[in-house]
């Protein structure tokens, strides 16, 4: 039976040639050599090259040689510089226009000498990770696997070479302290335009990309600059755009139905990629893991679920999988996550918001009502009393239809995002519930002695102990901080010391800040997963900058572990 009906968006011509590329690579390199997939399917096809010579090209370099499909590496070498520009050639340097080295009133509460010379450090990052998509992507698409954008772009950094969907939030909040309010737009503007183009926020501005998105945070965007700068005609462009986006949530395949014991129907959203092969930035990687399933549905639906976990952002972890640590149990998309309904709970609050301080009172009063029908679903479907905590939904079909809810579908593992809604305020104003999170977050064993573990469980997939990430740190900590309760604001402040010590450990000894960090050691950067540990770095900058101006370091508090 083909269990695996799903949409699938198809890739560009030059993607699909590349991956053949990224695999003879990947035969023909000594295995002692570790290859980076990514980097054979971020080239371009260099002037006067078409690809159908390149293609034919590559025809006889593969068809004269070995059996296996391996090549010698000089010859390979030599044709992939013949034909194509390097990996991040298409994005240029560029300046942004509103950096200034020291801002006027930059982290006022940063009295620390030590710190706020490294605060600067991380400020004047934003220079380092400024590009411009060039003008060939724009005259030549075809040539790219990079999409034309129309402002500049801050990249996470290392071997992301383009712009990436979630992580841009957190940048966003790091470019407001540092008073970059034009580059900040300018990212809006770019992922709106990805919107307007796609039908969704792309997961990454790459051709293979298109297949799926990432944790929607475009409203958090528009409402966090706007929060600053009071633009409405920010406001104006972006409400359409994301009314496009919050449908593309709530319909098709995203959209869950869960109905409690009482038959009321909560209407959720679960992760779900346009996809059923091997992701194109690690076919090999991809195929690998797929070389156990004969059948081929079930290979179909385990690509699917792979390229869903991307689209989560936490690709891969435990949280994904129905018999942890084993990966060939990923089901992403039977997973109704916590996180994903956090955000668009947070997209419906800040629409109705959006659409109110724009005059559309019925518009606003749609989306009230709206996150008001997913706080609900919160209490019934994710919250666990017992736990003190908000638990994944496994779904027990397909999700294509309604299904009944069960206690016993919960899933009881602690990660940290199970505290993510703490960040929404109807959750961390109420008293009572913040209390009982406190509790549950403190006995959990997620507060490591550099910040919160993603998961109590090493299965050596990134998004697992003993990694911690800015991300989680910063919803977990933001939500905490808003609340009333002085042990929330207290734990608040103590998670957020920890992690920015860590990070200004890890920039003293490596000289870069990373991606994640091993949140087990004090000043040690994290690791696992399916590439070598990366370094900018996006937004671990804007989380150092946004804890450091909400809690400020005093001269006589330490930065030294």
């Amino acid at each position: 039976m083909d269990s695996n009906t799903g949409p699938v968006v198809p890739t560009t011509p030059l993607v699909i040639f590349l991956q053949r590329v990224q695999l003879t690579a990947l035969r023909s390199y000594p295995k002692t050599l570790t290859i980076d997939p990514k980097f054979y399917v971020d080239l371009s096809l260099k002037q006067p090259h078409n690809l159908s010579s390149a293609e034919s090209a590559f025809d006889d370099l593969t068809t004269t040689e070995s059996r296996d499909l391996s090549v010698p590496v000089d010859k390979l070498e030599r044709f992939i510089d013949k034909y194509f520009d390097g990996a991040g050639e298409d994005l240029v340097h560029h300046e942004p226009e509103d950096f200034v080295s020291d801002p006027s009133g930059f982290l006022l509460n940063v009295e620390n000498i030590k710190v706020r010379n490294w605060a600067r450090e991380v400020h004047c990052l934003w220079k380092t990770l400024t590009c411009k998509v060039s003008d060939s992507v724009r005259e030549s698409p075809d040539r790219h696997t990079l999409l034309p954008l129309p402002e500049p772009v801050i990249i996470p950094g290392s071997r992301f070479r383009e712009v990436y969907y979630w992580d841009s939030y957190w940048v966003i909040k790091g470019l407001m302290t540092s008073q970059m309010f034009t580059t900040a737009k300018g990212l809006v503007t770019n992922l709106m335009t990805l919107v307007e183009t796609y039908g969704y926020a792309l997961n990454g501005a790459r051709a293979y990309y298109t297949n799926r998105s990432q944790p929607p945070l475009l409203s958090s965007m528009v409402y966090e600059i706007y929060k600053v700068t009071k633009d409405e005609e920010l406001v104006k462009k972006a409400i359409p755009v994301l009314l496009k986006e919050y449908e593309f949530w709530n319909s098709g395949k995203h959209k869950v139905v869960i109905t409690d014991v009482n038959g009321y129907d909560h209407i959720l959203s679960r992760y779900y990629a346009f996809w059923n092969t091997p992701r194109p930035e690690s076919a090999v990687f991809d195929q690998e893991s797929a070389s156990g399933f004969s059948n081929k549905f079930e290979k179909q639906q385990f690509h699917r679920d792979i390229a869903s976990a991307a689209e989560s952002g936490c690709d891969f972890t435990t949280r994904w999988m129905r018999d942890p640590p084993n990966f060939s149990t990923i089901a992403t998309t039977s997973v109704v996550p916590v996180d994903l309904n956090v955000f668009l709970l947070k997209m419906e609050l800040d629409l109705a918001f959006m659409m109110e301080i724009t005059g559309d009172k019925n518009g606003s009063d749609r989306f009230v009502k709206a996150a008001k029908a997913r706080k609900k679903a919160f209490e019934t479907v994710f919250w666990n009393e017992k736990a003190g905590q908000w638990l994944d939904y496994w779904l027990s079909s397909n999700g294509d239809e309604p299904e009944t809810w069960k206690a016993e579908n919960q899933n009881n593992n602690v990660f940290a995002s199970n505290f993510a809604p703490i960040w929404i305020n109807s959750f961390n104003s109420d008293e009572n519930l913040v209390k009982k999170v406190v509790k549950a977050l403190k006995n959990s064993g997620l507060i490591a002695p550099a910040g919160i573990l993603t998961s109590l469980t090493n299965s050596e997939q990134q998004w697992d102990s003993p990694n911690g990430w800015a991300p989680q740190q910063e919803i977990i900590v933001t939500g905490l901080a808003r609340s009333d309760s002085k042990e929330a604001k207290e734990m608040a402040e103590d998670i957020a010391r920890r992690w920015i010590k860590s990070n200004y450990g890890v920039y003293k000894t490596s000289g870069t800040i990373h991606e994640k960090l091993d949140v087990l050691k004090f000043g040690e950067y994290g690791g696992g997963g399916e590439y070598k540990p990366q370094t900018g770095f996006g937004w671990s900058n804007g989380v150092i900058l946004t804890f450091l101006e909400e809690f400020g370091w005093s001269s006589d508090l330490s930065i030294e572990a």
